[in-house]
């Protein structure tokens, strides 16, 4: 599933250096405004201790993780709603991501320029939040200027309920009211969803601290943005971006290493792929055998039909059944044939509801 995260943040607060450790790669991360353009997109594995206990055990000529893609999208200034900075050209890239990864600076450095001369981790969420609403909130209303006068003449039941969805979504965005704090009716959010409205994708914070703090866990600044965030119901990793670049670029081993000698057990950067992945409803499930085996993306309440899609789609239109079995089950028995011996294989139909950790084998015929 082609589903991806978009960093966004103000200019000089970690956004590409958090992207360099994500992706591996040397994109541009330079101490001034809007070094980062055009979005540059990375595709991170998810890493996943389940893949490697089903290589040892079948000894694959190979073996495919998930993967995740993230979006490193330019720096936002106040006033981007209304063109400054690059405007509308950044908002037009967040409308593009699944979910939104706010970084927030939550470190002083008197090397590293900050845009509004001081840190002030608030003050900084709420500029690109009230930018975001702002974005939304245009966007209503030139929609309203277009069916409001169709809505009331022709009373046509589709138009009328655009009509009223769209302005209970500006009431809302009028109070600064983000749309995914809305309580929607499952119509109503199918409804906003054509606009890719920002402030409804979901949204996770990124506490940047310096490399001192995260051992720690938090300074203030970080613990001002968990207290912001878990009155908006939202998440928040603590992080050092500029860590998790070092980090990168170590062998597994070493890396391992580093991080104990720090007294670290995961990253910042597994911790926000996991986290990243759970905002938007995800889970895995895998295929194994020795030609291969892999991990696939799925989204949490998907029946054995639309799974088996995501492998190819004439094996959701000709789906017959799923024989599948848990990994945990084949942890256990560490063999596939005590799996079937033990009656713990299972043949499933078009409505078993696949599950995070199923391994499957789909049988079809188109």
């Amino acid at each position: 599933m082609g589903l991806k995260a978009g960093i966004v943040g103000l200019p000089n607060v970690g956004k590409s250096t958090l992207f360099n450790a994500i992706t591996k790669k040397n994109v541009l991360a330079a101490n001034f405004p809007f070094a980062t353009i055009e979005p540059n997109v990375g595709v991170v594995f998810v890493p996943d201790k389940r893949l490697d206990f089903l290589k040892d055990l079948y000894q694959p000529a190979s073996v495919v993780p998930t993967t995740f893609e993230f979006t490193d999208i330019a720096g936002l200034v106040k006033g981007a709603a209304s063109g400054e900075g690059l405007g509308n050209k950044f908002l037009s890239h967040i409308r593009e991501v699944d979910a939104i990864v706010e970084v927030v600076r939550c470190f002083d450095d008197a090397n590293i320029t900050h845009v509004s001369g001081a840190t002030d981790p608030i003050r900084d969420i709420e500029i690109i939040n009230v930018e975001l609403v702002l974005a939304d909130l245009d966007i209503v209303l030139n929609r309203l200027g277009k069916i409001e006068k169709k809505a009331d003449t022709t009373k046509e039941k589709a138009v009328v309920f655009e009509r009223d969805v769209l302005v209970k979504a500006k009431t809302a965005l009028e109070k600064n009211i983000a749309l995914r704090d809305l309580d929607l009716t499952l119509d109503e959010r199918l409804a906003l969803k054509n606009f890719n409205f920002l402030t409804l994708k979901p949204i996770i914070y990124v506490a940047n601290v310096d490399e001192e703090t995260v051992v720690v866990g938090d300074n203030d600044y970080s613990l001002q943005v968990k207290n912001y965030a878990e009155k908006e119901n939202n998440g928040v990793i603590v992080m050092c971006a500029k860590l998790e670049e070092q980090l990168a670029n170590l062998a597994d081993n070493d890396r391992l290493e580093f991080l104990n000698t720090l007294g670290l057990t995961n990253s910042g950067l597994d911790k926000l792929i996991f986290a990243t992945y759970d905002l938007l409803g995800l889970a895995t499930f895998f295929t194994a055998g020795k030609d291969e085996c892999r991990a696939w993306t799925f989204k949490k309440g998907m029946k054995a039909p639309q799974c088996a899609g995501i492998i190819h789609n004439d094996f959701e239109r000709g789906f017959i059944k799923a024989e599948v079995m848990s990994f945990d089950d084949l942890m256990d028995l560490k063999d596939e044939k005590k799996v079937k011996e033990a009656g713990k294989l299972r043949i499933e139909g078009k409505e078993y509801i696949i599950k995070d950790g199923d391994i499957c084998y789909f049988r079809f015929n188109v």
